[in-house]
């Protein structure tokens, strides 16, 4: 279970940061963050090396995707469907504007296993909700994204957004960011949203970062845009154990692509 978030122009000095954590199975091969040099425009993403697509990448035009299952145990995976993973990567080197791809994803959507995918051209920032086949620009503001819709306030998604705020807003103390990323701390019972899993599963996925031996927090990555148009992009790889196995820092200045349609 993946979570995300964003913040979009809600802070004059840093008009983009994403914090997000990507959980999979550990025996799901990939590799880290890196600069991609077979697609039709470079991105800067991990890849997933089973479906060969990635769950989060940005490009040096200041075009970001990051993609999550969207949780229901009821209904079984459609095993001939495309990876998920794909869409990202077609987000990411298209040069389309977001109500171009928007039109696209609620076509081809219904492809996929259920994905929500919040995305952006450099100018607007979307949703894409496969399970309602609806998309929308998104204001200015402070989003959470993880299994279900964007916003639903299951309590990993609640926890991480209130904290980002009350640890200052600014988004630029990235030790913290990090720390936040890497809380174990259970949701209470209480507070548990009900999706069909076991409740002993519903405790074990609740928390921001899940340290599993077999399924866990794989990653973290941190990217933060600031005012003069430089990005940093941070990635933490974590094994098994939960330990930090690997670490990709990469900064670079935006250079704004030709107009696009």
């Amino acid at each position: 279970m993946c979570l995300i978030f964003v913040a979009w122009r809600a802070h004059r000095q840093v008009p983009l940061f994403i914090a997000a954590n990507r959980d999979e199975f550990h025996a799901r091969p990939t590799v880290p963050a890196r600069w991609w040099s077979d697609t039709s425009s470079p991105i800067l993403a991990g890849r997933d090396l089973e479906a060969g697509g990635t769950w989060l990448g940005i490009t040096r035009a200041g075009r970001f995707a990051a993609l999550t299952n969207f949780r229901d145990p009821g209904q079984a995976p459609r095993k001939q469907a495309p990876s998920r993973g794909q869409l990202v990567t077609s987000l990411l080197t298209t040069a389309e504007r977001v109500p171009a791809s928007l039109q696209r994803l609620v076509a081809v959507g219904p492809e996929y296993n259920p994905f929500n995918v919040i995305f952006s051209d450099g100018v607007s920032l979307a949703i894409y909700e496969s399970t309602v086949g609806q998309g929308r620009v998104l204001p200015a503001g402070l989003y959470g994204l993880s299994n279900h819709l964007l916003d639903t306030p299951w309590p990993k998604v609640e926890a991480l957004r209130e904290r980002m705020v009350s640890s200052g807003g600014d988004f630029l103390d990235r030790h913290a960011a990090l720390a936040l990323l890497r809380d174990e701390g259970p949701a209470p019972d209480e507070a548990l949203p009900r999706t069909g899993l076991s409740l002993e599963s519903e405790r074990h996925l609740s928390s921001i970062f899940v340290r599993d031996s077999v399924y866990g927090t794989r990653c973290s990555t941190l990217v933060r845009l600031d005012a003069a148009s430089r990005v940093q992009f941070e990635e933490w790889t974590w094994d098994r154990e939960g330990l930090e196995s690997g670490h990709v820092s990469v900064e670079f200045t935006l250079e704004p692509s030709a107009p696009e349609r």
